[in-house]
């Protein structure tokens, strides 16, 4: 049994006890979290969400992804300026597909 979710603007296919990475969720580690915005469970296809439905995780670590570099560079001028970034992600366990 699986479900497909809607969390930080994406569209997840889930199922029980899969580790998932998703966009930072303001929680702590070891905290629980419910994903109500549930597209597709069961065979019940929502419009646009499934009524009732819900998946439930456990949130396992808060972390950052790795380092990417932007560089930015004017050909016509010395101008450039390098910048980095890293995305703060949160790693959720599903343990329950209900609906």
């Amino acid at each position: 049994m699986f479900a497909i979710i809607k969390s930080g603007g994406k569209q997840l296919k889930v199922e029980k006890d899969q580790i998932i990475y998703v966009e930072k969720i303001n929680k702590n580690e070891g905290e629980s979290v419910t994903f109500a915005d549930v597209l597709f469970i069961n065979g019940k296809i929502g419009a646009p969400f499934v009524k009732n439905a819900s998946v439930t995780g456990i949130i396992e670590k808060q972390g950052k992804a790795k380092k990417i570099v932007v560089y930015r560079h004017n050909p016509k001028s010395t101008h450039k300026r390098k910048l980095g970034h890293r995305q703060p992600f949160t790693k959720v366990k599903i343990t329950e597909l209900k609906g």
